[in-house]
């Protein structure tokens, strides 16, 4: 994808991301902002059931779909510096980022430790290429909107992790468990083993997740099923770019051999047209120039 400067506000928190494989963006949006999206989806929490499995856990609720449950959860999913460092630390690897998911967490009193994982290992190619290896598919980022603290279920991290890609499971003691505001962001890696805490108090714990993938990877949450043409027509096209509806070249996701954000403006135009990347264009190029002339 294009690369723009790294702004100075930035590099600080990219550098620290791939250090240790997480960072804290402290006061990144006004609480306030928070308060009202963690309100929008209050009934939303109330009315979704528990989660089944020994990987979400029963004691959890999680739901989907933000961007249709509030139109505040548009500002946290597109905010100018997380996306710009998401950018940063993707962009080497794919035409454009996609949104993965996002996901409303609540961990409820008496729940137990999440089983330590790497969300990276959703995609098996993540264990094809060399432990080494420096690709990333996808950055995390934890919105609080209650405090998060380690007695409450705060998320727990393996600092350097991503550099122990081979070790499926590490000593417990060498987690750490931050305490983060609402208003503040937590980033990690998908290559940082990581897992939810136990919730030890009385008080739920609540949050949201955002997630943002290479551009050519199946998303967790199938995000052009999630919000299809009838309500991204209502997104801006930045927004509806990053939920699918954009080509990522060399002509992969297309519609009828077209951009999908066409389904979006009502164009019903016919005949594939090409969506390619400058290597492509080179050797094109290339073989043109190898054939001999007529």
């Amino acid at each position: 994808m294009k690369h723009e400067p790294i702004s100075s506000a930035a590099q600080p928190h990219i550098d620290i991301l791939m250090t240790q494989g997480y960072c804290v963006v402290d006061n990144v949006i006004p609480a306030a902002l928070v308060q009202g999206l963690a309100s929008d989806l209050g009934d939303c929490f109330a009315a979704t059931q528990p989660s089944q499995g020994p990987f979400y856990g029963a004691d959890t609720v999680r739901f989907g779909g933000l961007l249709d449950r509030s139109p505040l959860s548009a500002l946290f999913v597109q905010h100018p510096l997380i996306v710009e460092i998401v950018e940063a630390i993707l962009g080497p690897w794919c035409d454009n980022i996609q949104l993965n998911l996002t996901q409303a967490i609540e961990i409820r009193p008496g729940a137990e430790q999440q089983v330590p994982h790497r969300d990276q290992d959703m995609w098996p190619v993540s264990r094809m290429l060399p432990c080494d290896h420096g690709a990333e598919y996808l950055v995390n980022v934890m919105w609080p909107f209650t405090e998060y603290r380690p007695e409450n279920g705060s998320t727990l991290l393996w600092p350097g992790s991503h550099r122990r890609r081979s070790e499926d499971l590490i000593a417990p003691d060498q987690a750490t468990s931050l305490e983060i505001a609402p208003g503040s962001a937590l980033l990690f890696l998908g290559s940082t083993l990581h897992c939810g805490g136990a919730n030890r108090t009385a008080a739920a714990r609540r949050g949201m997740i955002v997630s943002y993938a290479l551009g050519w990877l199946k998303p967790y949450e199938i995000q052009t099923l999630v919000y299809p043409p009838e309500k991204a027509r209502r997104f801006t096209p930045d927004l509806a770019r990053l939920v699918g509806y954009q080509i990522h070249r060399p002509n992969l996701g297309n519609v009828e051999g077209r951009c999908p954000s066409e389904l979006l403006g009502g164009l019903q135009q016919n005949g594939a047209v090409d969506a390619l990347a400058a290597e492509q264009i080179a050797l094109i190029e290339a073989f043109h120039a190898q054939r001999p002339a007529c």
